[in-house]
């Protein structure tokens, strides 16, 4: 069948070449429109009742992850210089496109008790427009008696303040953004630089733009680098600047059709699918050396071309293909899971190294064919007497060594046991980057200084009409779970319609700070006329009634509650939110009233749970399927247990590292398992179906077949796996700690592999496969 097939490809090569080159025009077109995923919420399953409750939020309330805030730490801010250039700072922001409103001191209001309107009037504390230092001071005075905005704009114990911008909903979910973030970004940092404050800025807008941007700049020279990288190691093995050119365009195809097929498939780039291009790189090198040294090989034995090229089809074709099978596998098995940025993962990186495959049996054998036949320095690496001394230990040592391979196997597996059982599992919003990324050290001080950024939502649904305006007793239940938020370390100042009225009540009793508490029925009659707020000169940016109406919904039935807190973790945030879901249930009954907690706090636990339990049921599928593929290609139970043996082996001790190394299993390093998995499993093949092949020709002689099979496969599968050592070795350069830790740990695995498939294999057939009679 592959002999056939590989005239057939010689005879037609013009007009498969052309429908190659024509699908490949094709997918570069549609590449052009390939864009950025904003969106990092996309890993909970749509059908999900936490998702479900998450979009019905932000349908009634709008986005809860839509504020970029900067802070700075100074206790000079009222001096006069500095606080009108803060002000200025605030007017443009407000000027840059998508953003819509800003939350800070100079931007706060006062309510104004009006006796002969019965009217709470909101009004500009410090005014808009430059002020004396007298009128700053006199100002200040008054922002400092009203208890709201002490832990919501500044901290009085640090000197911290904090400015909030809400961006545009439409511009958060376009390309926009980056352009609104950049201009923010710079106002922020000019006017640091000249005030020699430094500007901390953080916010779900900043943390997803900022990486998304990032993630595509990486893809590009992760791309770039791994083109060079494997031009350069293809040169230097095969000594043919033809060889090495054949084997990038290979590559370069197969990066087109990813980037297009991301696109046919709707998908955007992701900090999962923006691996793919650089993977396809890495994948594809190991198919163009399989079928060139098969070619170098068949020429040097044959002399004549066209048979060496059917012989490199008929020999290789099989091998290559279940190599591609079982690494499209590794990745394909993500589609399994319920996660939609797992099943994106897995869908195109499934699809294009099967598409590896055909553009490799295709694209070669044809090139080739038009190309004058190899010289004799192309194939001097095949005769590598360093390598061949190499080869000749493995052989000594599989043959005469089998025992102390078994106990040295056996002792190393003892060690990663125990390193298996330090494991933990935890992840965190901006887990990937390093401690000492800007990023990571801005959050790091809005935490300290106000508790964190990152948004959590209660809901409280009181299952009447007008249950939250029209009812005191649940007015004062819904304080009651804001002053234990309040008293939580991981909780910011939380806002609620209640802390509205708290601000009411002190300006119906002229301003009295001792009056910021939650109104009593008393309070209620005189207090009632006045809770219909009007704004100065009709301003509704200063609206106070419209900021207590977003705290509500408009059938006055459903309060929310917001608070931004700590990135504590995967770990640690399920024990956070039990322990307010189990306060909300002791003070709500479950038959009154319904409090539900959502937000994208909510949905990135959710989501990193959904992740690392798709991963782990995918490496069970991995190797579910793997084992059947291995058990068609070769028919015996005892050589598949052969072939997975070596292949489960470096996954353990690549566990064991992580544990010992106390590297946590979260979404970017349980993914390694799977894809080395699948990519180890290639050097398997390569030496078994050359071992099949060679057997009968060696009358069963196990022992001679695995000798020739070491040398005949050995040099391939040294040089191969040194090139997906090198790409994987790339990602260790990236800004993001999960990929750095997918590039070194699964070039560890694969460098285990190697070693157990070229000295553990051979054992283990020379001891359980028994001798045909």
């Amino acid at each position: 069948m592959w002999k056939s097939l590989g005239q057939l490809i010689l005879k037609y090569r013009i007009l498969f070449l052309i429908l190659l080159l024509g699908i490949t025009a094709f997918m570069a077109f549609e590449a052009k429109e390939l864009q950025l995923n904003y969106e990092f919420a996309n890993a909970i399953p749509t059908d999900h009742p936490k998702f479900k409750a998450y979009q019905e939020f932000r349908k009634k309330f709008g986005e809860d992850g839509s504020v970029l805030v900067i802070g700075i730490q100074t206790d000079k801010l009222f001096e006069e210089r500095i606080f009108n250039d803060y002000a200025q700072l605030i007017n443009d922001i407000k000027k840059v496109p998508g953003a819509e409103t800003v939350i800070s001191v100079p931007t706060a209001i006062n309510l104004i008790k009006d006796s002969a309107t019965e009217k709470l009037s909101s009004q500009l504390i410090f005014g808009n427009r430059p002020l004396s230092q007298t009128e700053i001071d006199s100002c200040r005075n008054v922002f400092y008696s009203l208890p709201f905005y002490r832990g919501l704009l500044y901290n009085p114990d640090s000197n911290a303040w904090l400015l909030g911008v809400n961006i545009n909903k439409g511009v958060l979910a376009s390309k926009k953004r980056e352009i609104t973030v950049a201009e923010i970004i710079a106002l922020s940092d000019a006017f640091g630089k000249k005030h020699s404050l430094q500007t901390h800025l953080s916010g779900l807008p900043l943390i997803r733009t900022v990486l998304a941007k990032r993630i595509a700049d990486e893809m590009k020279w992760f791309l770039v680098i791994s083109v060079i990288l494997s031009a350069v190691i293809l040169l230097l093995f095969f000594r043919s600047v033809t060889s090495m050119l054949l084997s990038i365009a290979v590559v370069g195809i197969g990066v087109i059709w990813s980037l297009g097929t991301m696109v046919l498939m709707g998908y955007k780039i992701t900090l999962l699918t923006a691996l793919i291009p650089p993977l396809v790189v890495v994948i594809g090198i190991p198919n163009c050396i399989y079928f060139l040294n098969k070619f170098h090989v068949s020429y040097n034995e044959t002399g004549d071309k066209r048979i060496a090229l059917v012989t490199m089809v008929e020999k290789m074709g099989i091998v290559t293909l279940f190599c591609n099978i079982t690494a499209a596998i590794g990745f394909a098995v993500f589609f399994l899971t319920r996660s939609q940025i797992l099943k994106e993962f897995g869908a195109v990186a499934g699809f294009n190294i099967m598409a590896l495959f055909f553009i490799s049996l295709i694209f070669i054998p044809s090139v080739l064919s038009f190309l004058p036949p190899p010289k004799s320095r192309h194939t001097k690496y095949l005769d590598n007497p360093r390598l061949r001394r190499w080869l000749d230990r493995l052989e000594r040592w599989s043959l005469n060594h089998r025992k102390l391979i078994y106990r040295v196997t056996g002792i190393v597996l003892i060690a990663a046991a125990f390193g298996i059982m330090r494991l933990e599992s935890n992840g965190f919003i901006v887990d990937d980057l390093p401690k000492t990324d800007k990023i990571y050290t801005d959050l790091k001080f809005f935490e300290r200084n106000f508790k964190g950024v990152m948004p959590l939502e209660i809901l409280v649904d009181t299952k009447q009409k007008r249950g939250v305006t029209r009812n005191l007793t649940n007015l004062l239940k819904i304080d009651s779970l804001s002053q234990f938020l309040a008293a939580m370390p991981q909780i910011g100042k939380p806002l609620n319609i209640t802390e509205g009225l708290k601000f009411a009540k002190q300006a119906f009793f002229e301003g009295d700070s001792l009056n910021y508490s939650a109104p009593t029925e008393f309070d209620l009659i005189p207090l009632k006329p006045y809770l219909e707020f009007q704004s100065d000169s009709g301003n509704k940016e200063n609206s106070f009634g419209k900021l207590i109406s977003s705290f509500i919904d408009s059938n006055k039935q459903e309060a929310r509650i917001s608070v931004s807190m700590s990135d504590v973790g995967s770990y640690r945030l399920p024990q956070v939110l039990d322990t307010i879901q189990k306060k909300a249930d002791s003070i709500f009954d479950k038959a009154n009233y319904n409090v539900q907690l959502t937000g994208a706090s909510v949905t990135f636990l959710e989501g990193s749970n959904f992740i690392i339990n798709g991963l782990k049921e995918s490496i069970m599928w991995a190797f579910g399927l793997i084992a059947v593929c291995m058990m068609y290609l070769f028919r015996s139970f005892r050589i598949l247990l052969c072939s997975l043996i070596p292949n489960v082996i470096p996954l353990i001790i690549t566990a064991g590292v992580m544990g010992w190394l106390g590297i946590r299993i979260k979404p970017s390093t349980v993914l390694i398992f799977s894809v080395a998995l699948g990519i180890a499993i290639d050097v398997t093949i390569r030496f078994l179906v050359n071992y099949k092949q060679e057997l009968p020709r060696n009358n069963f002689n196990m022992k001679q077949t695995v000798i020739e099979t070491i040398h005949g496969t050995g040099i391939s599968i040294i040089y191969t796996s040194l090139v997906l050592i090198a790409g994987f070795i790339i990602f260790c350069f990236s800004g993001f700690g999960g990929t750095q830790s997918l590039g070194w740990l699964t070039s560890l695995t694969l460098i285990t592999a190697t070693l157990t498939n070229l000295v553990l294999l051979p054992s283990l057939l020379i001891t359980f496969i028994r001798k045909k009679k």
